[in-house]
């Protein structure tokens, strides 16, 4: 028996249908009808058609995501039936039993094509004669015979020509099913096709986005990839050919993948936002300069990943972005019509602190100088606020602030909203160089003092780029070779404009963090947070091995959060990788997983070595908790910066840093030989840390700072 899916996205012409199914029936099939119209008012007719079944499927997508519904509202019709229906569970059920699909009117067309790429039925169709047909072919050959057949090469590049020249969505079911895409020789013949000459640039388009989903059908991520940007490269208008291939970069990131065209997308969004620019269009500019700014700086590109195009040559990698005439635009230094006021002598020094969200590294020194005779002090946390949250992180309003010349809605509301705290502070000290940087600087503040603090993470992305860094007074790095790379990758961090530059260590309260330690704990390697791939727990897995080869006493504690797998796809791939691993280790008790916890001491009181196995950072508090602790400490020559003029080995002391697992396990057996050498390593390092990193060294460079006290 023969079964044949109808599928409707409106009531069809029911006479008509009824002679058809009867025509069906009499050939030997038997026959189901699914629709999005509403069944019920027309049940009596489409029972006297002597159909085998019936189901409703959703009517709208008044219960889905508000996201999807607003999606929906810009897809096309047939995409809309597909965003309806594609979970209904019913319909897969029905279309994996079914050897013909038919599409009664055109709505439903793009449903049945995905339906029969995913179950690869033998026939799909528009309209109902050639379904009959269909019908006859299947029975002659046997209903199951053809299914997972690559079709006749043939086929494949008459289907081709034909949805080239045509609808796709109406023929395109044998040419990209996934036996097809699976093949190399199919795969060829659509990118051949999607650049084929004398296409209409909507057929070109719709067409590269139907292989597109194919390939991902077939699990050729980088071919639909390679598709979308094949199509791109014949479409002349900016604008479409910047979509393109957008989505074709999209596509290998949603994987976690370096996209092969990310040059090519980014300098396309870069010349469209340049002719919108020439155009006078500000608005539209701003939002293909945001979409390069956010593709070049991806965060699967440069933080999800244990390497970054950075790390290679940072300055030839923002070469092209700023050649561009937009960028030209941002790295034009506004200034301010006043310079800043010096401290007041007699009065007490007015200080605003600020940040959005992220205070982790302020409570020292909110507690400072909340507390100090010389300073009023008042904090503003810029997410408190929805009003003030939702400028501080718009960076396609800021963009098209600063194209504008200074003149949009979008500074008006700034100057509303942050006025009144530039006019009340001396001195606004923000941390985090990051979105409320970019905010704050499209405003002249007056006489009031810009400081800034940029710790390692903002220079992976895009913020940096869109700050007027000379309306910041003074710019305070956590590590020089942090400095080092901003300043490679922002030009306006090396004119005569930028702010001054300080360096300065986070604030960090690290006496009490010497507490007596068990002597089981020598055997104990400590990683102090595992939350992003940068950290790289799997290098202080391979230590920990080296080490069991030679005592089996050795252990490792890691402590805080997991890396959270909904971030992106390469984090995921990395913490499935990562708990693979460890898992045979934790059951055997040599790998102890601590959790997050808000009494860090404690848990260092337990680990005799602490690690730093990451591929980049900025200033390890981690670390340097640790050695405070009086563990041992052992870095990895961070690979981001390794041979560079400032590196890991210029932060810490000589013989802390260590280039390779091999090295670290020799550092860790020599200074845990005995108790008393590991008592004596742990103590030497613990007073080094102490001397330099603590809180009473470390707060007088910021009474320097603020306050300009020796």
């Amino acid at each position: 028996m023969t079964n044949v899916l109808f599928i409707a996205s409106v009531r069809p012409q029911l006479g008509v249908f009824a002679d058809s199914v009867r025509k069906f029936r009499a050939a030997g099939a038997k026959t189901y009808l699914a629709g999005t119209f509403h069944l019920e008012p027309v049940a009596e007719d489409l029972a006297a058609t002597e159909l085998d079944g019936t189901h409703q499927l959703p009517r709208n997508l008044n219960f889905r995501s508000t996201a999807l519904r607003r999606k929906a509202r810009m897809a096309p019709g047939g995409m809309k039936v597909w965003m309806q229906t594609e979970r209904d569970g019913v319909l897969r059920r029905l279309a994996r039993k079914a050897d013909v699909l038919v599409a009664l009117d055109a709505g439903a067309v793009y449903t049945v094509w995905r339906l029969a790429q995913y179950y690869r039925v033998e026939e799909a169709h528009f309209g109902l004669a050639p379904a009959l047909k269909a019908v006859d072919r299947v029975k002659a050959k046997g209903s199951t015979a053809g299914r997972g057949v690559l079709p006749p090469m043939d086929v494949v590049k008459q289907n081709v020509r034909r949805s080239v020249d045509g609808l796709p969505a109406t023929v395109m079911r044998h040419a990209t099913a996934r036996p097809v895409m699976r093949s190399t020789v199919g795969a060829r013949m659509w990118r051949t096709a999607v650049t084929a000459p004398g296409v209409p640039p909507k057929v070109r388009i719709a067409t590269s986005r139907y292989v597109a989903e194919g390939m991902q059908w077939a699990g050729r991520t980088s071919g639909a990839a390679l598709a979308l940007a094949a199509a791109a490269s014949k479409i002349p208008d900016l604008g479409l050919k910047a979509q393109l291939l957008d989505e074709a970069v999209m596509k290998e990131l949603a994987k976690g993948l370096n996209p092969r065209d990310l040059d090519k997308a980014v300098a396309a969004q870069l010349a469209h936002a340049d002719a919108q620019f020439a155009a006078g269009d500000h608005e539209k500019a701003s939002f293909a300069l945001d979409r390069a700014l956010f593709l070049g700086f991806h965060r699967v590109l440069h933080i999800d990943q244990l390497s970054s195009p950075l790390a290679k040559d940072a300055q030839g990698f923002v070469e092209p972005l700023y050649r561009s005439k937009v960028m030209g635009v941002m790295k034009r230094p506004q200034g301010r019509k006043t310079p800043a006021a010096p401290a007041p002598k007699d009065r007490p020094l007015r200080l605003l602190v600020t940040t959005s969200a992220n205070d982790n590294f302020l409570h020292h020194i909110l507690d400072r100088y909340g507390n100090h005779q010389g300073v009023e002090l008042r904090y503003l946390d810029l997410a408190a606020q929805k009003a003030l949250k939702r400028i501080a992180w718009a960076g396609r309003r800021v963009l098209e602030d600063r194209l504008a010349g200074g003149t949009s809605t979008y500074q008006e509301e700034v100057e509303r909203l942050m006025r009144p705290y530039l006019d009340w502070a001396d001195t606004v000290f923000l941390d985090w160089s990051v979105g409320p940087a970019a905010m704050l600087t499209t405003i002249d503040p007056g006489d009031t003092r810009i400081v800034v603090r940029l710790h390692s993470y903002e220079a992976f992305t895009r913020w940096p780029h869109m700050t007027d860094f000379s309306r910041i007074d003074d710019l305070i790095y956590v590590a020089p070779h942090v400095k080092d790379l901003v300043e490679s990758l922002v030009p306006m961090l090396r004119g005569d404009s930028a702010p001054r530059a300080h360096l300065i260590d986070n604030a960090m309260d690290l006496s009490g963090f010497a507490r007596p330690k068990p002597a089981d704990a020598r055997f104990n390697l400590g990683l102090v947070g595992i939350s992003q791939v940068a950290k790289d727990p799997m290098w202080a897995v391979d230590v920990l091995r080296r080490l069991r080869e030679k005592d089996e006493r050795y252990r490792l504690l890691l402590v805080g959060g997991d890396m959270n797998p909904k971030t992106s796809r390469a984090t995921r791939d990395y913490r499935r990788q990562f708990d693979k691993e460890i898992a045979p280790l934790i059951e055997e008790g040599v790998v102890l997983k601590l959790g997050p916890t808000d009494d860090v001491p404690s848990a260092l009181a337990e680990i005799g070595v602490i690690l730093s196995s990451s591929v980049r950072e900025g200033c390890h508090v981690g670390l340097m908790e640790g050695a405070a602790s009086a563990a041992v400490p052992v870095a990895r020559d961070w690979p981001f910066y390794a041979g560079k003029p400032n590196s890991a080995r210029t932060l810490y002391p000589e013989g802390w840093v260590v280039g390779s697992t091999e090295e670290a396990a020799q550092r860790i057996l020599e200074t845990t030989a005995t108790e008393e050498a590991w008592q004596n390593a742990g103590k030497l390092a613990s007073e080094y840390a102490l001397s330099t990193w603590d809180w009473p060294i470390v707060s007088k460079a910021f009474d320097r700072l603020f306050l300009g006290e020796e």
